[in-house]
């Protein structure tokens, strides 16, 4: 009789989880009986991640034009109309969609809040402020929340494996290359703990020379050339956007090592930028790796990997010269 209720428990813990989902904010978000209606309020890879899982049930996201190659993965996305992002979202438009459910960033709290109190249920991605484990954590509760663990356990096992490559390929911890991702139109500013752009480095096999430094911090020519990083990622963000040459340029610069030795990398853009979280950004990190360490990494045939994203994940066959044009700002790495 013990061991009945003891299974009979389990049983219905598995059903109250299968019927939730955790989101970024660790907050259980009821599975609706049907979802058939969502509206993706931010950037960061969030309608990159949505489209793997359910295009289709997608009604309005924000502007996508910036990213070309997606909209030729899906063009009926392309087509779709935006209520705005963050906290610049326009409510009333918004709630005349009736959405079924809400997928928001974890950084515009404000209008997040303004529409959770209006009924509509509301799923906090964590985008920019992603670490490895709670962007793969993300996937699977999506993947759930909108019932395609299937996928979402292949997507999680793609990340896995192909980061256990990388690993098994690095070289001693003696020999890793100190990395500065950077991004600033006006001023460097680096990402530290707790952001994406460490973990992008970390996981390349990279030391973050600003892992210490304040999220998001500035840094100043005295800072740089203190770190003296052996490579510049630079982010194609183009709303921070800065380029190889202005920074070669800069006397300011001109003594990193870095620099001298013309390590100064433009970060590939596929579908999404591969610098920023979302679910091809494991493929930025197998870049990453191979612009790191391009002896140790042959082995990694980054357009294999991509060919076989693309395929397995957005049912999308990439040709060569088509995975040509992610690189067509950055200093070559393939």
């Amino acid at each position: 009789m013990r061991f009945l209720l003891r299974f009979l428990l389990l049983f219905l813990l598995a059903c109250v989880t299968a019927l939730h989902a955790k989101d970024f904010l660790g907050k259980e978000i009821a599975k609706p009986e049907k979802t058939a209606r969502i509206i993706v309020t931010c950037y960061g890879g969030a309608v990159q991640e949505l489209a793997i899982f359910a295009p289709q049930k997608i009604i309005a996201h924000p502007e996508a034009a910036r990213f070309v190659f997606f909209e030729k993965l899906f063009p009926d996305l392309a087509r779709k109309e935006s209520v705005g992002t963050f906290n610049d979202v326009n409510l009333e438009t918004l709630f005349k969609l009736k959405p079924d459910v809400v997928f928001a960033g974890v950084t515009s709290q404000v209008t997040n809040d303004r529409i959770e109190k209006s009924g509509i249920k509301l799923f906090t991605l964590g985008i920019g402020k992603h670490t490895l484990p709670t962007l793969l954590a993300e996937f699977e509760a999506v993947g759930g929340y909108l019932d395609q663990e299937a996928k979402a356990a292949r997507l999680v096992a793609f990340w896995n494996e192909t980061l256990a490559r990388i690993q098994s390929s690095l070289p001693q911890e003696h020999k890793r290359v100190k990395v500065l991702y950077a991004n600033g139109s006006n001023q460097l500013s680096s990402e530290g703990k707790g952001w994406w752009g460490d973990a992008f480095i970390t996981q390349a096999g990279g030391i973050n020379v600003a892992h210490a430094v304040a999220v998001k911090g500035a840094l100043n020519a005295e800072t740089l050339l203190e770190f003296d990083p052996d490579v510049v990622i630079l982010s194609n963000n183009k709303n921070f956007q800065t380029s190889r040459d202005a920074i070669k340029k800069n006397p300011l610069y001109k003594n990193l090592k870095a620099v001298q030795n013309d390590r100064v990398f433009v970060a590939p853009v596929g579908g999404f930028w591969w610098d920023r979280p979302s679910p091809e950004a494991i493929l930025g990190i197998v870049w990453l790796a191979k612009v790191l360490y391009p002896d140790a990494m042959q082995e990694l045939n980054l357009y294999e990997l991509t060919a076989r994203f693309y395929k397995d994940f957005y049912g999308y066959d990439l040709s060569k010269e088509a995975y040509a044009t992610f690189f067509a700002t950055t200093k070559e790495q393939r």
